[in-house]
């Protein structure tokens, strides 16, 4: 039996966790996976019911459950609050919390949205690659930070930092990754500017000794975000920090036609993870039965493939969504003119029926 603790969030976040519990209700009556949910509260929801974006309960209730499945957080409402009291604070205490510092984000055109891209055809089909980005160091961690006066004004700033332990365990994630894979690692930096990516490109050196059957090349940030326009077939893996990963990541996303096709996991050492969209929450369609709930059912695939050992459930949920994709069911935000347009609740009823067949 496994523990689920499912955290919907704001937004648009309470409406695609809805349909994927879906999923997994339909899961367990008739597939026996024994999935219990354990129902929490994090982002700006749990702020207006605690004071605090992310509940000591919702920390107790974490390390008591196998994995955790998100919505969203954030919103227009919350966005005055004081920095450690806003949504996303919540969201980056928890991934510190439980160490999960390994983020991974595959980028996947599903053949029957080719023409959802914004790109050629010929430069999208067929595209296949993962972003293993370093998720509780760096930037959005690194000490000193603020704002405070200096020389009469105000004065920002904020520390790259990272220890070589934390390069050496994202960079072994990555290979391991590699090596399942098509055995290509690209490490991003800007090792020409920053020493903290000086650190990073030697450290990757280093640990690529240990894999003698995965290539490791390296690209400055700002050209592997024009590569990943110009020729994004090139990557297999792609490694990198936290910051440039939350860039390449979205940019990534857009290759595949829609942010709301791709799922996200952020595990730990001990195969713990967190699995949710990597879209937003998208305040401005909340509650309108509008938004794509299939990068969350996704997402609960790569929990059960990669938190619960259940590889053959994950590859139904995906069988499923190519069924339903290929019947030419879309949401709005992936449809052409051809396409049976459908909302949220209806698109998850529909992935539920494929999973019968």
């Amino acid at each position: 039996m496994s523990k689920i603790l499912v955290l919907p969030g704001d937004g648009i976040g309470q409406e695609i966790i809805a349909q994927t519990l879906k999923v997994i209700d339909y899961l367990n009556a008739n597939h026996a996976l024994n999935m219990t949910l354990v129902h929490g509260l994090v982002g700006g929801t749990a702020y207006d019911k605690t004071g605090s974006p992310l509940p000591q309960s919702t920390i107790d209730a974490a390390h008591q459950c196998d994995s955790i499945l998100l919505g969203a957080v954030g919103g227009y409402q919350w966005e005055t609050l004081k920095r450690d009291l806003r949504p996303e604070r919540g969201l980056l205490s928890l991934r510190s919390e439980m160490d999960l510092f390994a983020n991974l984000r595959p980028a996947i055109l599903y053949p029957q949205l080719a023409k959802a891209s914004t790109l050629k055809a010929e430069i999208v089909s067929g595209l296949d690659l993962i972003i293993v980005r370093e998720l509780v160091s760096g930037i959005y961690f690194g000490q000193p930070r603020g704002i405070e006066m200096r020389n009469g004004q105000r004065y920002g700033f904020n520390s790259a930092t990272y220890f070589e332990s934390e390069i050496e365990r994202i960079g072994h994630s990555a290979f391991q990754i590699a090596q399942k894979r098509n055995k290509r690692v690209c490490s991003v930096d800007k090792a020409n500017v920053l020493e903290v990516c000086e650190l990073w490109r030697e450290v990757m050196v280093k640990i690529a000794k240990n894999y003698p059957d995965v290539e490791l090349t390296h690209m400055y940030v700002d050209n592997a975000a024009m590569q990943l326009v110009k020729a994004p077939k090139q990557f297999d893996v792609i490694v990198t920090s936290n910051l440039f990963g939350d860039v390449l990541s979205d940019c990534a996303a857009m290759l595949t036609g829609s942010i709301g096709m791709l799922p996200s996991a952020s595990v730990n050492q001990d195969g713990f993870g967190m699995y949710e969209p990597i879209h937003g929450s998208a305040p401005d369609i909340a509650g309108q039965n509008l938004a794509n709930p299939l990068a969350t059912i996704l997402s609960l695939a790569m929990m059960l493939k990669y938190s619960l050992n259940q590889a053959d459930f994950a590859e139904k949920i995906t069988v499923a969504i190519n069924d339903v994709l290929d019947q030419g069911y879309r949401t709005q935000d992936i449809a052409s003119d051809d396409n049976k347009i459908v909302g949220t609740k209806e698109m998850g009823d529909l992935v539920v029926e494929a999973l019968k067949n």
